[in-house]
């Protein structure tokens, strides 16, 4: 047996939630906040702005722009990405509604519409 062999780590097929896939605590949470987190980063690239363009109209120091391009989760709540989304003439909506019988645990989830 080839020694290189020994040292191979298993792969696990991914649930759809690298958080909950980590063991993170409210992984539904963290999915929601990083895909919205993911779609004003996009609208951004989308739009061309440069970091210090996209942090004048977004009322934000170029640094945290960075932060927010680069995904650092921990320093956006999801009302501000909500609030990012509207500067960014979108429109945001909630839909809260009784779980299924056949959901074990109530879900946080995000749909998006269409880009642009």
């Amino acid at each position: 047996m080839d020694k290189n062999l020994k040292h191979m780590e298993k792969i696990t097929k991914s649930s759809g939630n690298i958080f909950a896939d980590i063991g993170l605590v409210h992984p539904d949470r963290l999915l929601a906040r990083a895909q919205v987190m993911a779609r004003v980063a996009q609208i951004i690239k989308e739009r061309g702005l440069t970091q210090k363009e996209a942090a004048k109209l977004l009322g934000l120091p170029q640094s945290k722009v960075s932060c927010l391009l680069s995904g650092k989760l921990s320093l956006f709540s999801l009302d501000h990405l909500f609030e990012l989304l509207n500067i960014l003439d979108r429109d945001v909506e909630i839909i809260i509604k009784p779980k299924t019988r056949r959901e074990k645990f109530a879900t946080t989830h995000v749909l998006m519409a269409g880009a642009v």
